[in-house]
């Protein structure tokens, strides 16, 4: 195994990892149960290459619907399930989880554990040959598992301390999960399509999921900030 793409395949992982760590800087999250969370996160990458292999068996389509089904099904299905569930078993219930911002720095970090093997996988064995591989990844595909992942976290959030009606309740948990799912279908159908139209929309989209994912984040760092205050003035 080539050290140097093994670097290459896990640093964008580890830099975005300590981003979200040094952004909740107010309530910080123990960090045996954020390496916990990363670990499993990395762990389900094992369920689903079965998952995926299984279902794509039932993919007879070609051409478009075949891009459809492998995108929407096959990877953001299963991705997003399995790594939602990842932080349901283990961080969701926990007395650590206690505002809104630790469901985007969980599931995060849930994403980015998957993201690290995936990109092994495809930088250090799959296409160690072509050493851009590394390069487009770092900068898209494992910065896209982070942004579907604060999407992810900021609906279980509201899930989690809803105060509405028990349907409204119900709608977060599960746009907890549809919403990363078209948001990765997205993504990957963009790129396997390979239709002309849409790979120009390409690059506005992952604008867009920057753009849009930093707010959410921004939203929950200042509700953090505010939580803090209110504790630091024993309101």
């Amino acid at each position: 195994m080539d050290n140097t793409l093994f670097v290459i395949a896990i640093a964008p992982s580890i830099a975005l990892g300590l981003s979200i760590y040094l952004i909740d800087r107010y309530d910080k999250e123990p960090l045996s149960l954020l390496l916990k969370v990363f670990f499993l996160g990395a762990l389900s990458v094992v369920p689903t290459v079965y998952v995926q292999k299984f279902i794509m068996r039932f993919n007879i389509f070609t051409g478009v619907l075949w891009a459809f089904y492998t995108s929407f099904l096959v990877a953001g299905l299963v991705e997003e399930y399995l790594k939602r569930l990842v932080v349901l078993k283990t961080a969701y219930k926990s007395v650590h989880f206690n505002e809104k911002l630790d469901g985007i720095v969980y599931c995060t970090f849930s994403a980015l554990g998957f993201a690290t093997i995936e990109n092994i996988m495809y930088v250090v064995f799959r296409y160690s040959a072509n050493p851009y591989v590394g390069f487009y990844r770092g900068i898209l595909s494992v910065p896209a598992h982070m942004l579907f992942g604060i999407t992810m976290g900021y609906y279980l959030s509201l899930a989690k301390y809803c105060t509405c009606d028990y349907r409204k309740c119900k709608e977060y948990m599960l746009k907890s999960l549809l919403v990363p799912i078209v948001l990765h279908g997205i993504f990957n159908f963009i790129l396997m399509s390979r239709i002309t139209f849409l790979m120009i929309l390409f690059i506005p989209y992952v604008i867009y999921l920057w753009i849009t994912n930093l707010k959410k984040l921004n939203i929950y760092t200042k509700d953090s900030r505010d939580r803090f205050n209110r504790i630091q003035r024993g309101e």
